[in-house]
């Protein structure tokens, strides 16, 4: 079986290419290269046609080629003679339908544009035809297709291969790495909720629709509160409950308070009966309060418990609990008695009982108190996080430095994270800076 040999005639820019003169074989001006015409069934987009004409979308078919360099084209014959054709559904044009489209770059954890496109004039045996080779990513490619490319000279070219990308599924979509989300839920979820922030609404929702419950309620922790309302009432119900089942308490509460008390109350009908009911007793609270602040999610424990029993205790019930950096003491009638920080639990005699080591002097903030006195009394005391009891020192949940954090300055891109910050002081100094 006869080999036949692939020959690279030249290799450019669709930046390049674009707008240069179409000329017929008398050397005639018959129009410009406005645009070419693809199809991306196999691994690479190949090019069908070229168009030639501002406001019509009909185009040279790539037979009829003879010549193309940067400096344009040049037909067989003329124009007249030439196999032209119209677009077909199949087909979609380079300019509008792939550049600009954003990629979700994994290596780099960042939403990216296609800024450029590198294609490839192949001959093999008596046929010629147009491959696309490379998506371009880079600062180099946005500023080449400006025009301007000597101010980045030396810059490295981005590019990224079309093998790694999946077809067009419609031509408003966004493109594709064909095993991002098999490698997305290996990124961390703040990553995962920059890319949300910057897709649109459906896409948004196909992006969560790949990572399990958990994984989709760690996202949408992380994106503001407006994007996590839009996503919730874009969502097949029955998902989005599954997923606020999974969410804290508190950040469920905060979302269903943003919806109508309709589509509030058939995500709480679909939810656990013990999960709704947590999320309900958070609903009642103001804005700006401790309560509208607080998690309902803490590791309680008994006086009567030895260290041992309480460690065994906290293996059970840790992953329901939003922080484990302090257990509560609790009487029979849910009345705060004491707190013992982790570090304390793990170092006792395994044997010791927890009234005699627990902290009873206690700080405390009330479910009406400002959410500026919860700041005050976390780094006053540099506290990880501060219990809510009612008027009879039972307690209602607790509030973490990073809900005080939130609350107070909502866009999580000014804090990058939270781990930078060595203490609840720190954070005050940064938060007056």
């Amino acid at each position: 079986m006869t080999q036949i040999k692939v020959s690279i005639l030249g290799e450019f820019f669709f930046s390049r290419l674009q707008g240069k003169p179409i000329l017929d074989s008398q050397g005639q001006v018959v129009g410009k290269i406005r645009d070419i015409a693809v199809t991306w069934s196999g691994p690479t987009p190949v090019a069908t046609g070229i168009k030639y004409q501002k406001d019509i979308q009909t185009h040279i078919e790539i037979d009829q080629i003879d010549r193309l360099d940067e400096s344009g084209m040049t037909l067989k014959g003329s124009l007249a003679e030439a196999t032209t054709g119209v677009l077909r559904d199949d087909e979609i044009y380079v300019s509008k339908w792939l550049l600009d489209k954003q990629i979700i770059d994994l290596k780099g954890a960042k939403i990216v544009r296609v800024n450029d496109i590198r294609l490839a004039w192949l001959e093999h045996g008596h046929t010629r035809s147009i491959v696309l080779t490379a998506l371009d990513i880079g600062t180099r490619g946005l500023l080449r297709r400006l025009g301007v490319e000597f101010l980045g000279r030396r810059l490295e070219n981005n590019f990224m291969s079309w093998q790694f990308i999946q077809p067009l599924e419609n031509k408003t979509a966004n493109l594709k790495l064909s095993r991002e989300y098999n490698n997305l839920s290996q990124l961390h979820p703040a990553d995962i909720a920059d890319f949300v922030e910057e897709l649109d609404p459906r896409e948004r929702t196909d992006l969560l629709n790949t990572l399990d419950d958990e994984q989709a309620a760690d996202v949408l922790t992380e994106v503001d509160l407006d994007t996590q309302v839009e996503i919730i009432e874009n969502m097949d119900t029955q998902r989005a409950s599954d997923i606020l089942e999974e969410m804290p308490a508190d950040e469920a509460a905060g979302i269903l308070e943003e919806l109508s008390d309709e589509k509030s109350q058939e995500l709480l009908d679909l939810m656990e009966p013990e999960n709704a009911e947590d999320v309900r007793e958070l609903m009642g609270y103001d804005e700006g309060t401790a309560g509208f602040l607080m998690t309902n999610e803490y590791l309680a424990l008994r006086a009567s418990m030895t260290a041992d029993e309480g460690i065994a205790e906290l293996r059970r019930s840790a992953s329901e609990a939003e922080s484990v950096f302090y257990l509560y003491v609790l009487d029979e009638q849910e009345v705060l008695q004491g707190v013992i920080s982790l570090r304390e639990l793990i170092l006792a005699d395994p044997q010791s009982v927890l009234k005699d080591f627990m902290h009873t002097r206690l700080i405390t903030l009330h479910p009406a108190d400002d959410e500026k006195d919860a700041l005050e009394i976390v780094t006053k005391y540099n506290l990880v996080a501060v219990p809510v009891v009612d008027n009879d020192g039972a307690l209602l949940g607790i509030i973490t430095v990073d809900d005080i954090l939130q609350s107070l300055v909502p866009d999580r891109s000014r804090l990058q994270t939270f781990s930078r910050f060595a203490s609840a002081r720190e954070l005050e100094k940064r938060l007056r800076a």
